[in-house]
């Protein structure tokens, strides 16, 4: 478990000395879109993942060959991922990164619209890292089966959320994957979510498009 956002900028700054420089960008830019996003917020005290999306298959080859030579090992995803096809989880003693890459059609990806809301987190010489909003990381849970991740969104809401951004985000990642079950995925989380007292003003939405979904399949 990680327990302190110390111990990931330090992961980063290592990661950033090992980071080959390229022509093709003056700075990698990685976006952290799970549970190191609460840590950093004091939402939960600590995350067994650190979550982190790139925005190409290079940018992804790079980082991914950089974890390595830093001894991270590649690990097989487990079936608590199976609706966001993960491109890679690389673990290194008590660090394990989820590596999602976002250029490949049917995956969780960084939207313009997403990267608009992000916060700069940490500037370094090779690598520019940055924190997704409290929404998109909302609707990023909502789409995994891990354990914890309900908690998380739990809090992400009592902090509070502006729902319309996640269900226009919502709508915008089914229209660039193509994937219309995925408004299946979240409205039945949705419903876990409403059946422990959360109070979520998109729902009849939510459960509207997933009628619709089943209607046409």
């Amino acid at each position: 478990m990680i327990e302190s956002v110390e111990e990931i900028q330090k992961l980063f700054k290592e990661i950033d000395n090992f980071l080959p420089r390229t022509p093709e960008t003056e700075k990698l830019a990685i976006f952290v879109i799970g549970g190191t996003v609460l840590l950093e917020q004091g939402l939960k005290p600590a995350t067994k993942d650190i979550d982190l999306v790139v925005r190409n298959g290079h940018e992804f080859k790079l980082f991914e060959n950089t974890l390595n030579i830093l001894g991270f090992k590649n690990t097989k995803p487990t079936s608590e991922y199976i609706h966001l096809n993960i491109s890679q989880v690389l673990e290194r003693e008590d660090f394990r990164i989820d590596l999602f890459q976002t250029s490949v059609c049917g995956k969780f990806s960084v939207t313009d619209s997403m990267i608009e809301r992000g916060r700069e987190y940490l500037v370094l010489d090779k690598l520019a890292v940055y924190l997704c909003s409290n929404e998109d990381v909302f609707l990023f849970k909502t789409m995994t089966e891990r354990s914890g991740d309900i908690e998380d969104c739990i809090s992400l809401a009592k902090r509070g959320v502006e729902w319309e951004i996640i269900l226009d985000e919502l709508k915008n990642q089914i229209k660039l994957s193509g994937q219309n079950v995925w408004i299946t995925w979240v409205g039945e989380r949705l419903d876990i979510l409403a059946d422990e007292g959360l109070y979520i003003p998109i729902l009849e939405e939510v459960e509207r498009l997933s009628e619709e979904y089943y209607e046409m399949n």
